[in-house]
């Protein structure tokens, strides 16, 4: 029988982030998807500075941000009327990594190749059958009918995920919309392609964002279209039913002139639905990315906040297959993952139930109170930051938490009271020297690696418990003294890392432990952290 420590079930972006992360940190990785092939479409296509920041630490950023399309703004027009201009994107916030306006295809291509540079590739036309767990890992048929034994099987294979069904995992929620169409088309009209454009409608918004060529010098006119198309239809519309409607609203609706649409990448029609996991893991079985959410398109939260899941997943179950830490620390996943997803779901439902407000009321607040308001800077600020994921805290996690299962007591410079970045933040990329004193940025030493920032000539004691507990992927760096703040959680409340601070850095950017230079403290927070009262056995 095969065997692997992980049997990643789905090669989407979250779980080549998954696998990329697993593979760069020791552990045995398989990645199968049922589908045929690589997908050519574009489902997603912005992706916020987290998102950005993730595939930097992960080593698959690349080029694609010279790749990606520079139209940050947003134009609301009202007919013929513009009556708000967004700028979206990377205002001051001074991040390790831009937001992107890029296919999710490029993504995942992107990802593909750094997999592959880790020694792993997809097992495409492979999808999972069944799956049977017990104490030491998951037995999964594939579909060639061949079992696999895993150690752990991690879904990543969607809102119709397979891994969900077999785990008996609940999947609740509800519908939030009627129909939705979208398209990426070729169109030649007078609109401008350094911004999205939208139009708030009786009948229904309408969005057109300008979309990468698919291919290298080729005509830059492919659009995608949202449309909201509310009433009765009848079963599940053509590709030309689809493309035929578009034309329709787009004349209808938008007050610009358009040629006929001369061809198509992608059509599809959907309703929003939101959705939320019961829970993360169970057993052996764990799930990821929209396998355990299910977002509403507007406001690009669904792979961003899958990338999220992957990261925060990879970090924790490498040092458990590995024998550093035991499987407890996977509940610590879903503690920090899902309260988040919560709350990014309420914020794209209520975006969602604003965009297609149909009574006289709602569509008064909306057009005449919430659409102007774009207008003012600290709101432009303020969405796009919220969108941003910058804001991501798990201060009151059970890994910053005081008490048994980890963390500082509050008050503590570490706890939940202090002095920014406390336990469970997410730190800035901070101007730093490696232990040889050639200058680096914090963000750069991560991916597989925890970072350590000691002051000079002191905290040998630390430096010393961190690998015993971890092992050589601790990096120790000073804080270049006299740099400038670079960012923090915001622009406005810079992180405040002290020069003689000790600072323990998980793999995602969030600070684990901090105080002075004293190696009990950490002893003790690594101990709960990662096995309770015992060392781990390798």
């Amino acid at each position: 029988m095969r065997t692997t420590d992980v049997l990643v079930v789905g090669a989407g972006p979250t779980g080549l982030a998954l696998a990329c992360g697993l593979l760069s940190q020791g552990a045995s990785v398989r990645v199968v998807d049922r589908a045929a092939g690589p997908a050519t479409t574009s489902r997603a296509n912005f992706l916020h500075a987290r998102g950005s920041e993730v595939l930097n630490r992960l080593g698959a950023l690349g080029t694609l941000p010279s790749e990606a399309l520079k139209a940050m703004t947003i134009t609301t027009y009202v007919g013929n009327r513009p009556v708000a201009r967004l700028r979206f994107g990377d205002v001051g916030m001074r991040t390790a990594a831009p937001p992107m306006l890029i296919s999710q295809a490029r993504v995942e291509a992107a990802l593909r190749a750094r997999l592959a540079r880790l020694g792993g590739q997809p097992e495409w036309a492979t999808p999972l059958l069944d799956a049977s767990q017990d104490a030491d890992g998951v037995t999964a048929v594939l579909g060639d009918g061949q079992p696999v034994r895993a150690r752990w099987l991690v879904g990543c294979d969607g809102t119709a995920s397979t891994t969900r069904e077999l785990s008996g995992i609940g999947f609740p929620g509800t519908r939030v919309s009627e129909r939705f169409l979208l398209a990426d088309v070729h169109l030649d009209w007078d609109l401008d392609r350094t911004g999205t454009t939208g139009w708030v409608h009786r009948d229904g918004m309408v969005g057109a964002m300008p979309m990468p060529m698919p291919e290298p010098g080729g005509p830059d006119d492919l659009w995608r279209i949202l449309a909201y198309d509310p009433g009765e239809h009848d079963g599940k519309p053509t590709e030309r039913q689809i493309l035929d409607r578009v034309q329709e609203i787009l004349s209808e609706r938008t007050g610009h002139s358009t040629g006929p649409i001369r061809g198509a990448t992608w059509a599809s029609a959907f309703s929003v639905h939101r959705r939320l996991a019961d829970s993360y893991r169970r057993g052996r079985m764990l799930l990821v990315g929209d396998a355990a959410h299910a977002h509403a398109p507007f406001g690009g939260q669904g792979m961003l906040t899958g990338l999220g899941d992957a990261e925060n997943l990879a970090w924790k179950l490498a040092l458990v297959v590995s024998g550093q830490a035991r499987d407890s620390l996977l509940d610590t996943y879903q503690s920090e993952r899902r309260p988040l997803a919560a709350k990014v779901l309420r914020g794209s439902t209520a975006t969602t139930r604003v965009n297609i407000a149909s009574g006289p009321v709602g569509r008064f607040l909306r057009d005449r109170m919430v659409v102007p308001l774009l207008n003012v800077s600290a709101i432009q600020r303020w969405a796009t930051y919220s969108t941003s994921q910058l804001w991501v805290s798990y201060r009151r996690g059970p890994l910053a938490d005081s008490g048994e299962r980890g963390g500082l007591p509050s008050g503590w410079p570490g706890g939940r009271r202090g002095r920014r970045p406390r336990a469970g933040d997410r730190i800035a990329d901070l101007a730093c020297l490696r232990a040889d004193g050639t200058p680096s940025r914090l963000h750069a030493e991560f991916g597989a690696h925890w970072a350590l920032l000691i002051p000079a000539g002191a905290a040998d004691a630390c430096l010393a418990t961190a690998r015993r507990w971890l092992g050589e992927r601790v990096t120790p760096l000073r804080r270049a003294s006299g740099s400038p703040e670079v960012g923090g959680l915001d622009d406005t409340e810079p992180d405040d890392v002290g020069l003689d601070d000790v600072v323990l850095v998980r793999p995602d950017a969030h600070v684990a432990w901090r105080g002075e230079a004293d190696s009990a403290g950490l002893e003790r927070w690594l101990r709960n952290a990662l096995v309770g009262e015992e060392r781990p056995t390798r």
